[in-house]
C-alpha cells in the first residue's frame, strides 16, 4: 500500500518498478492521473479541491482525507475479520478503551496475598490473618480448599457488639456463609457495578467452577479503574 497524495514522489515512483517484481498487488492511495494511480492494481482516490492551507502548500484537507480514507479501510477489514473485542484488548490494554475490557482475573489479589483461615481458627488469628492481607475480610476454606463462607471487618465488628469474649470463638461461628462470588472471566467494570450502591460490598471472592478460590478483587482495585 503505498500512499502519496501528489502522486509523483521521486522517491516512491522510484520504487516502482521493484516493488512490481516483489509483490503481485499494490493498491495507492492518491490523486488521479498520477504517476502512482496509473502503475498500481487498485487506485483509492484521497484528492481534495484544496488544502485548508492559506498558502495552498501544506498537506491539510488532504491528509484529513486520506487518514479518513485508512479508516474506512481498517474498520472494513476488520469487519472482514471478525476482529472481536476480545482481541482488540489484547493490542489496547491501557488507558480507558482497554479498562473497559479488563477481566476480574486481572485485577484480583490471588497466590500469597489471599486470606485464608480454618473453620477451627480462632478469631485471634483470623483477626490476625485479615491484618496481614490488608483486605478487610479473609475467606474461610474447607480442608480441600473450597470456600465455605467469608468473614469481613464488619463480621468482627458486629461480634464484639453481642459477645463479650470472642477471641476464643471459631471461624465458623462468625463466618457468612453465603458470600457473593464471581467468576475470574467475569468483566472488572461488571463486578464494580456489582459492588457499588445499594450494595456496598467492598470485596468479591472469585471462584473456579468447582468452588474453590482463586482471589479476591477489592472495590478500590476497581475504583481507580477509568470508567
Amino acid at each position: 500500500m503505498l500512499i502519496s497524495h501528489g502522486g509523483e514522489n521521486e522517491e516512491l515512483t522510484r520504487l516502482l518498478p521493484l516493488l512490481r517484481d516483489m509483490t503481485s498487488r499494490m493498491i495507492g492511495l492518491t490523486s488521479p492521473d498520477t504517476t502512482l494511480a496509473r502503475a498500481v492494481d487498485f487506485f483509492l482516490d484521497i484528492s481534495v479541491p484544496a488544502e485548508a492551507c492559506p498558502l495552498g502548500l501544506a498537506p491539510t484537507a488532504s491528509s484529513t482525507a486520506t487518514l479518513a480514507l485508512g479508516d474506512a479501510l481498517a474498520m472494513a477489514v476488520m469487519e472482514q475479520k471478525g476482529f472481536s473485542a476480545e482481541q482488540f484488548s489484547r493490542f489496547h490494554p491501557g488507558g480507558k478503551l482497554g479498562a473497559r475490557f479488563l477481566r476480574v482475573r486481572d485485577v484480583m489479589h490471588s497466590g500469597h496475598e489471599l486470606p485464608e483461615v480454618r473453620p477451627d481458627t480462632k478469631i485471634r488469628d483470623v483477626i490476625q490473618e485479615i491484618s496481614a492481607k490488608r483486605l478487610g475480610m479473609t475467606t474461610v476454606l474447607s480442608e480441600d480448599g473450597k470456600l465455605l463462607g467469608v468473614i469481613t471487618d464488619g463480621d468482627l465488628r458486629r461480634l464484639l457488639e453481642r459477645v463479650d469474649m470472642p477471641l476464643d470463638l471459631t471461624a465458623d461461628s462468625v463466618m457468612s456463609r453465603q458470600p457473593r462470588t464471581v467468576a475470574p472471566e467475569l468483566l472488572a467494570a461488571k463486578a464494580r457495578e456489582l459492588m457499588e450502591w445499594p450494595r456496598k460490598i467492598t470485596s468479591l471472592v472469585v471462584v473456579e467452577d468447582d468452588g474453590r478460590p482463586l482471589g479476591i478483587v477489592h472495590f478500590h482495585d476497581l475504583v481507580r479503574l477509568p470508567r
